[in-house]
């Protein structure tokens, strides 16, 4: 019982970090990353689509990104939604592909992207701390219904917080290594 209890909030708290790394990369650096386009949504012939569902996006440079769609009608949609997004970003395309230059990051924009990076942060810092929550829940339960006794149930808390607390370093160091990235010119 306390093995699979701990067994699933291990699983629990690498898909919190899975998705923290995830939701990261969303982040723009300086550099060309086509995850930074990909989560787009383009109108496509009346259907919200998601760009990576549309089109190949690659990164052949350092800083441009190269959006070939699988249909040639859809580059002006394609284009539009682009420079509709909140990115900043200014698409040109010469009817076939798109070409996204990635322009440098001002100090202010820079500052702003780790004020993104840190609450992003948080989020998954409370995500693992409901998982601890709902483990030691468990637990709870199973000494309630006396299926654990009092000593495994405290051992299993405290290999609960451990664990937690692995996460949350974890969680920690990937922020603080996104932030460097993001600040480094």
């Amino acid at each position: 019982m306390i093995d699979e209890v701990t067994s699933d909030l291990k699983a629990e708290m690498d898909n919190t970090i899975v998705s923290l790394q995830h939701d990261l990369s969303r982040i723009r650096t300086g550099r060309a990353n086509p995850e930074l386009i990909t989560g787009i949504v383009v109108d496509y012939y009346g259907s919200p689509t998601q760009l990576n569902k549309l089109a190949t996006v690659s990164a052949p440079e350092p800083r441009m990104l190269l959006v070939q769609p699988f249909d040639q009608g859809v580059v002006g949609d394609i284009e539009k939604a682009i420079r509709n997004s909140d990115l900043g970003f200014s698409p040109m395309s010469d009817g076939k592909i798109v070409r996204v230059p990635i322009p440098e990051l001002t100090e202010e924009r820079r500052r702003d992207l780790v004020k993104q990076v840190r609450k992003q942060g948080e989020n998954h810092r409370i995500s693992a701390r409901n998982h601890r929550r709902d483990a030691n829940d468990l637990l709870k339960e199973l000494l309630a219904d006396k299926e654990i006794g009092e000593d495994d149930a405290r051992k299993a808390q405290d290999d609960v917080q451990k664990l937690t607390d692995a996460t949350i370093a974890r969680i920690d160091e990937v922020v603080r290594l996104k932030e460097e990235e993001v600040m480094a010119v």
